[in-house]
């Protein structure tokens, strides 16, 4: 996932403010329009860390339809939860068809691929066990 390119440069995007200040506030309609508004990478997938303290992580990931993410895990709780489009999650030998609206919790260390059924944007939580901030 590219946590963002900026236009010309082959570098990432700036983030104009801290992403782990004491709160942190978000418009998704416009973080999405900007990561649409950016080229399209050739992985069909465009990234961008909204939120990133020490011990949890919120990233607002978009799609394009038919783009899979192959299997993975990590070693914290995550949520996927669908602001856009339908995806398709396959964990534990099970399917979960999350579309929009849609929010799945896995425990870590849960081995997981995804699937973009149609043009897509969701948010990945990411939660850490243990680990405390410096």
């Amino acid at each position: 996932m590219s946590d963002a390119y900026q236009e010309g440069s082959g570098r990432r995007r700036p983030h104009p403010r801290s992403m782990a200040d004491p709160f942190l506030e978000f418009d998704l309609a416009r973080e999405l329009d900007q990561l649409h508004c950016e080229p399209e990478p050739a992985s069909g997938q465009n990234a961008k860390t909204l939120v990133k303290y020490d011990d949890f992580r919120i990233v607002l990931t978009a799609l394009r339809a038919h783009t899979r993410i192959p299997g993975h895990w990590t070693r914290g709780r995550i949520s996927l939860q669908t602001v856009q489009g339908h995806i398709r999650v396959r964990a534990l030998g099970r399917t979960f068809d999350l579309p929009a609206g849609g929010l799945l919790a896995l425990d870590q260390d849960v081995s997981h691929d995804l699937e973009a059924l149609e043009d897509s944007a969701f948010l990945l939580t990411i939660a850490w066990p243990g680990r405390e901030s410096a």
